[in-house]
């Protein structure tokens, strides 16, 4: 595991409580009860503390609401590609550390999410879109692979999404009118007689915060994105799927939940830190 940091964008915390949260799940916090705004400025008051609903799961703290607030990663070799992925994870929070108080505070534990995590404002991401919500764009992002991908390419066109390192990505057409992707989608998905196995995989992303975010990421090795949401600046980090397969599966019911906590950070300041061990090969067993 690497000691040295990287430094992966700043959020803005206007409200005075910062969130790091699964990301799959952000939109349903208001649907399944009170706003995660109004969990998280409890658990904040509080000193921290985590909030879970089924396997909607977050933690919440204080933080300075008049300052840009930076995140940074450490990493280790991912299990799946041994490309670099999250050991370490630590927000900046703006804030003092408490006098008398030694050493690190445990707030609890935090699964990684398979839809990659969130950190942001917590009245801000109560705006939060999610999967089922509309673009306030109109638009969305088509993406197709497979077997027969530059077949399909030299039919309906798109150009190679770029990602992070020069990686080959899937064929794509941005920036589409939603109602246009998805007829593109089902045009491509019927090409080859409508069979499932014809080697030709299709994706429509609509511009709702959950996708943004990914897009957002696509250039960073650790898949980390910037995006606005309630004009507030909020920090995702999209999930290698492999390593998550291999690693992270099954989550909290197969004791894949890692510490949260508060710590100084050699500065005077507080930081929240969400650390995940490095990989045992003994977890397979």
């Amino acid at each position: 595991m690497s000691d040295t940091f990287v430094d992966l964008g700043f959020v803005t915390a206007p409200s005075g409580v910062v969130v790091l949260g699964m990301a799959t799940w952000i939109d349903e916090w208001p649907r399944i009860g009170e706003p995660l705004s109004v969990r998280a400025g409890a658990a904040a008051k509080a000193g921290g503390g985590h909030l879970q609903e089924w396997e909607y799961e977050a933690f919440a703290v204080s933080a300075a609401a008049d300052r840009p607030l930076s995140v940074r990663a450490t990493t280790e070799p991912s299990v799946f590609d041994e490309e670099p992925t999250v050991a370490t994870l630590e927000v900046e929070l703006g804030l003092p550390w408490p006098d008398g108080v030694d050493g690190p505070v445990l707030l609890g534990d935090l699964p990684v999410d398979r839809g990659g995590m969130v950190v942001g404002d917590a009245v801000g991401l109560d705006a939060w879109t999610g999967p089922e919500d509309e673009p306030a764009d109109g638009l969305a992002d088509l993406c197709y692979w497979g077997r027969y991908e530059d077949d399909a390419h030299a039919r309906f066109g798109g150009e190679r999404i770029p990602q992070h390192g020069g990686v080959q990505g899937p064929y794509g057409r941005l920036d589409l009118p939603v109602a246009e992707a998805a007829a593109l989608e089902a045009e491509i998905a019927t090409w080859r007689g409508g069979l499932h196995g014809k080697g030709v995989a299709t994706m429509v992303e609509p511009h709702v915060d959950y996708f943004r975010f990914r897009r957002a990421g696509l250039h960073h090795p650790l898949k980390a994105g910037v995006i606005e949401v309630d004009g507030c600046r909020v920090l995702g980090i999209d999930w290698c799927q492999g390593d998550h397969s291999l690693r992270h599966h099954g989550g909290r019911d197969w004791g894949q939940a890692f510490p949260v906590t508060l710590e100084a950070d050699g500065a005077g300041g507080t930081v929240l830190r969400w650390t995940i061990p490095p990989y045992d090969e003994g977890e397979e067993d």
